[in-house]
């Protein structure tokens, strides 16, 4: 996950210009994740941060993803027993993290914890890719001082969980991915009432999604994540698949891959 810009900002489809953002920036999650950056300038400019280091990998049972810009503050994120994590970050550019999935798709997850982002630019998320095609997706449950759906327009709405989810779609052009520089799209459902815990059933989702002619392909990761930008907070998230024993991945040793 890496890049210097954004909350989720994308280029809207249809009728909106490329150079036009949601969430106040320029780039989106996409531009963090797994692919190369060609501002290494910045790498070295950002304050050593405490926690665990950046990058993606097992942590365990779980799939885990942790990334700043480094472009200016700190974040301490720290992997935690099972699906736990916790962070904190001050006047930090931009970071996100988060465990989950990988591969990610249909399943019915419990997530809990806190989350200080209700008055900061933040929110909660569940984040993640499919490839053929390639799209990146979000399920927010929670956002801070910026709505993820201004200057959007809506495609529908889910019911789903308890609450209500509004759908947009959006446009990445010629934008780093976790496959390179590429050209997709970026599926959103946007809950109208805001929750820090709950159910998420993804499949709800993703079958809404298709309803609009919004369609999915092989599923790639997927996390439960906190995202800051030019912002300060903290959250501690628990995440876990509803009616499943134990963790996902019992077999998977701890390990770490440095972001790209």
């Amino acid at each position: 996950m890496l890049w210097n810009s954004l909350l989720f900002a994308a280029s809207l489809v249809a009728a909106v210009p490329v150079d036009e953002h949601i969430f106040g920036r320029s780039l989106g999650w996409g531009d963090k994740l797994n692919v190369a950056r060609d501002d290494s300038a910045v790498l070295d400019s950002r304050a050593p941060a405490a926690g665990d280091p950046e990058g993606n990998g097992f942590h365990s049972g779980y799939y885990y993803s942790f990334w700043s810009d480094r472009s200016r503050g700190s974040v301490t994120y720290n992997n935690l027993v099972n699906g736990s994590y916790s962070a904190q970050w001050n006047n930090i550019g931009n970071w996100v993290g988060g465990k989950g999935w990988n591969p990610g798709g249909s399943k019915v997850i419990n997530y809990n914890g806190t989350w200080s982002g209700r008055n900061a630019n933040s929110y909660l998320a569940l984040y993640g890719w499919t490839k053929n095609p390639l799209i990146e997706y979000y399920i927010v449950e929670s956002f801070g001082t910026y709505n993820p759906s201004s200057g959007t327009s809506r495609l529908g709405t889910v019911q789903s969980d308890g609450g209500t989810y509004d759908i947009y779609r959006t446009q990445r052009v010629n934008q780093p991915s976790i496959v390179g520089r590429a050209t997709f799209y970026q599926f959103w459902s946007v809950r109208t009432s805001h929750r820090v815990g709950g159910q998420i059933t993804t499949g709800n989702h993703f079958a809404a999604w298709e309803k609009s002619n919004l369609k999915l392909g092989a599923h790639d990761y997927m996390i439960m994540a906190t995202e800051g930008y030019q912002s300060s907070g903290s959250s501690s998230i628990t995440v876990k698949e509803v009616g499943v024993e134990g963790v996902p991945y019992p077999d998977q040793p701890n390990s770490r891959k440095d972001n790209n």
